[in-house]
């Protein structure tokens, strides 16, 4: 059984910062794909942020060089730091692993339950 749990989402004023964490915890051999994704009101989930095992990123055009997505392989924890932050910002963020469970076995999608992020004066 695997587990993803998210934290740091919160109410913030435009222009300031959040710092999302997501830990994954159960019966993990490896994990390779991360990623940070986010749902508004209304709107279908979009892909805000990727990192690979090897540390290569991308970035919804949106989100570039306000964003930042970082992990540590040692703690099975990824984080999102969201600075500059903007109203349109605000949603729903899910994190997302892909985690093999044993020696040998495929990489399966992982999901956390969401964190609301508000960006509002």
């Amino acid at each position: 059984q695997v587990q993803l749990v998210e934290s740091g989402g919160g109410l913030v004023q435009p222009g300031g910062s959040l710092r999302l964490s997501c830990v994954a915890s159960g019966s993990i051999f490896s994990i390779n794909t991360m990623g940070w994704y986010r749902q508004a009101p209304g709107k279908q989930r979009e892909v805000v942020a990727t990192i690979t095992s090897g540390g290569s990123t991308t970035y919804a055009d949106s989100v570039k060089g306000r964003f930042t997505i970082s992990r540590d392989n040692a703690k099975n924890t990824m984080y999102l730091q969201m600075n500059s932050l903007k109203p349109e910002d605000t949603a729903v963020y899910y994190c997302y692993q892909r985690i093999k469970t044993r020696w040998g076995g495929p990489f399966y999608p992982y999901w956390g339950q969401g964190t609301q992020v508000t960006v509002s004066s």
